[in-house]
């Protein structure tokens, strides 16, 4: 019989656990003194140890090594390449307008280095999917003389799961002469990625969301031909894309967390039997609960529901009392109050908010058991108060 769980944490999609492969990568790379830009053996031997994380992270995605370019994290990687200026080899490159989702994150709807004028949002139906007509009939519109369409758009949502049809997508803005950007830190090792298919250009990665640590991100091209500006200017490092010394440490654990996704990719089954149910034992407690996107493609990891009459804040503080870690919607926003702008999109009014359950490689029928439980308690506390309440 399995040990019971004295904590669950289901808050994978805010930050995956460190992985044991990159933990010990990182105290490998720990014990290298040297910059890997320097080019005596101790330099060389930490140089090494960054291409090879590079060539982990490439092939997660189906491009080439040097094509991938480190960050501090996904953040700084969408504010790289949200930019109207770009090269094209030597020659300047001009993007003229941004399209981003409103259901978008954050770091894709603050617009990087555009100015809001320069900036156009996209609705999604109830379901979270882009209007790709909307989109297209825009792009038609687009005129190119005053520069191309850069199109942003999250691949997975961060929230609800949601997929978006990155193929169709990059059909669109590929027949407008655009450059599309996916914001793959929910997606990367959760579902396959392919540069190669060449619909995207250019993938946000995020190593802590993978199983790697945090404070370590990358963008990576399809090809090297076309760059943006770089934001962070300096030494020349990462070919003068982005410049600073290398976070050897964190590197080395990005690229062995990389690795070890591209293995576990086919365990996504085992993850979705697990989420379904979960979401079978929410709405068997609460009939009347929604579940966001249910009916579509998620990721298997992901479930992000409401309680009519269940505010989410009060309830994310009482799992945490009961043993279970979970969010309020987005980390990056799980402070502030108010409801979720992904909601809010896909054109729904919750007043009480939304609870994100997100799982991983380690969650186990003991974390399902103790989430259930403490659901089960949340719910009946909140019967006992609408009842004196009436009672009153």
């Amino acid at each position: 019989m399995e040990k019971a769980a004295s904590r669950a944490y289901l808050d994978h999609n805010a930050s995956a656990p460190l992985l044991p492969a990159a933990r010990q990568a990182m105290l490998d790379a720990l014990d290298l003194t040297a910059n890997p830009s320097s080019v005596h053996s101790e330099g060389r031997a930490a140089r090494k140890i960054i291409e090879q994380a590079r060539r982990d992270i490439a092939a997660l995605v189906g491009t080439r090594h040097d094509h991938v370019v480190f960050t501090s994290g996904a953040t700084e990687a969408a504010s790289t390449l949200l930019t109207p200026d770009w090269q094209m080899g030597r020659a300047a490159l001009r993007m003229s307008q941004l399209y981003v989702c409103e259901a978008d994150h954050p770091c894709l709807l603050s617009g990087g280095r555009f100015p809001v004028s320069q900036v156009t949002r996209f609705g999604v139906d109830g379901n979270g999917i882009l209007d790709l007509e909307a989109l297209t009939q825009a792009l038609d519109r687009h005129d190119k003389a005053e520069g191309l369409p850069l199109v942003a758009i999250h691949a997975a949502n961060n929230e609800t799961g949601v997929i978006q049809p990155l193929a169709a997508i990059g059909a669109a803005v590929k027949a407008a002469g655009g450059v599309l950007i996916a914001d793959a830190a929910q997606a990367a090792g959760r579902i396959v990625l392919d540069l190669a298919d060449g619909g995207i250009d250019f993938l946000i990665l995020s190593a802590h969301k993978m199983g790697g640590p945090k404070g370590i991100g990358a963008f990576v091209g399809a090809s090297d031909l076309m760059m943006p500006r770089p934001l962070v200017t300096g030494g020349g490092q990462e070919r003068g894309f982005r410049a600073g010394t290398e976070n050897l440490a964190a590197i080395a654990g990005f690229g062995a967390a990389a690795k070890e996704s591209a293995v576990q990719l086919g365990q996504v089954e085992q993850l979705r039997t697990l989420r379904d149910r979960l979401e079978d034992a929410v709405l068997a407690l609460a009939p009347d609960a929604t579940i966001f996107g249910r009916q579509v493609e998620r990721l298997a990891n992901t479930t992000f529901f409401a309680i009519p009459g269940v505010k989410s804040e009060t309830a994310q503080i009482a799992f945490d009392l009961a043993g279970v870690s979970l969010s309020a919607g987005s980390a990056c926003s799980s402070g502030k109050v108010g409801p979720s702008h992904v909601l809010k999109a896909m054109g729904y009014d919750n007043a009480d908010g939304a609870l994100r359950v997100s799982i991983g490689r380690m969650t186990t029928e003991a974390d399902l058991a103790l989430f259930k439980a403490a659901l089960s308690s949340i719910l009946a506390r909140s019967a006992e108060r609408t009842k004196a309440a009436c009672a009153a």
